[in-house]
């Protein structure tokens, strides 16, 4: 066996963790904690490409995972009130944003996940991880649907990190399928860099208008010139305070992230396929450091928004019925 690749358990900061080692690259996910892939690393070049807490933050990270590396968001951010109507009913979330009365963010990035595999393939290490809601589980009591959500993520040298996801409905009756990552990107990744050598481009297309409690109007909202910017050809991460919403519109077949930092002359990509039909960008309120390009399927309190279901992603699985999608982050450069 390559003995630079490797897939094990181990510790990350005194939680339960499973390492993967590919070569120069290296990642650790928590499946205590969200099942959350909290950092990829390039251990050559000391890039640090995901938000790790630092060692004196893990209270702060468990306290508030979402904004540490790929959180897992289902049903994803904001909920009017709490309430979720779906086929004739209306399901209670709790209300946790105080400040719009929403609820966000759904269940599972701070429930415990269970370790299926682990292991190694030639060049590659791997682990899949999963979470089964059922009558007995304590998510069940907000979404009394009965799935699977298993999550497998791949690390191979030349071809980075990649993530796949498969959600199945093993109930009798048709679930809600909303679904988004809070990746918190670093912004440099690069040891040596500032955040004003990096630029990103996003494969955006309308900014949806949000009300005072980040809901959306069902208008769009004309593009500004930085906007454009990050549509069209890169534009500084930090060029405002950002909590935004936009539809997704890829180009050249493909829905990503491109964050390019011209001092390193590296692009980190991150493709996500085109089952995420929005974009939320948010970075801190324009703090320097990190931001988090959100793949998302639907639009926030999609549930709540008079559009046609396919255009807002007010997605549904049958039962038995299974949802799949593979993204991918990689380095260029």
């Amino acid at each position: 066996m390559n003995t630079k690749t490797d897939a094990y358990l181990g510790n990350y900061q005194g939680e339960k963790a499973v390492w993967l080692k590919a070569d120069h690259y290296e990642a650790v996910l928590l499946p205590e904690i969200g099942g959350n892939l909290i950092a990829f690393r390039d251990t050559e070049k000391n890039y640090r490409i995901l938000r790790e807490p630092a060692e004196n933050e893990m209270e702060t990270f468990k306290a508030n995972p979402g904004v540490y590396g790929i959180p897992v968001l289902f049903p994803p951010n904001r909920y009017e009130d709490g309430k979720f109507p779906w086929n004739g009913r209306e399901l209670d979330f709790p209300v946790n944003e105080e400040r719009t009365s929403n609820h966000l963010h759904g269940f599972l990035h701070t429930a415990a996940w269970n370790v299926d595999q682990m292991g190694v393939n030639g060049e590659e290490s791997f682990v899949v991880v999963s979470l089964t809601v059922d009558e007995q589980h304590p998510i069940y009591r907000y979404l009394p649907f009965s799935f699977v959500f298993q999550l497998r993520y791949t690390l191979h040298p030349q071809l980075g990190l990649s993530q796949h996801v498969l959600i199945r409905n093993k109930g009798e009756e048709t679930m809600p399928c909303l679904l988004a990552f809070h990746t918190a990107v670093n912004a440099p990744f690069a040891p040596d860099s500032t955040s004003k050598d990096c630029k990103v481009k996003l494969t955006i297309g309308e900014r949806w208008e949000l009300s005072d409690r980040m809901l959306p109007t069902g208008r769009y909202q004309e593009l500004t010139l930085e906007e454009v910017l990050l549509r069209d050809g890169g534009v500084y991460p930090f060029f405002a305070s950002l909590d935004n919403h936009y539809t997704a519109k890829p180009q050249g077949g493909r829905n990503r992230m491109e964050l390019t930092d011209t001092k390193a002359g590296v692009t980190l990509v991150y493709d996500v396929g085109t089952s995420y039909k929005q974009w939320m960008i948010w970075n801190n309120g324009g703090a320097e450091g990190f931001f988090c390009p959100e793949p998302q399927m639907n639009l926030v309190n999609a549930p709540k928004v008079d559009l046609p279901a396919d255009e807002i992603g007010l997605i549904g699985l049958a039962p038995g019925e299974i949802f799949e999608e593979t993204s991918r982050l990689y380095l260029i450069g």
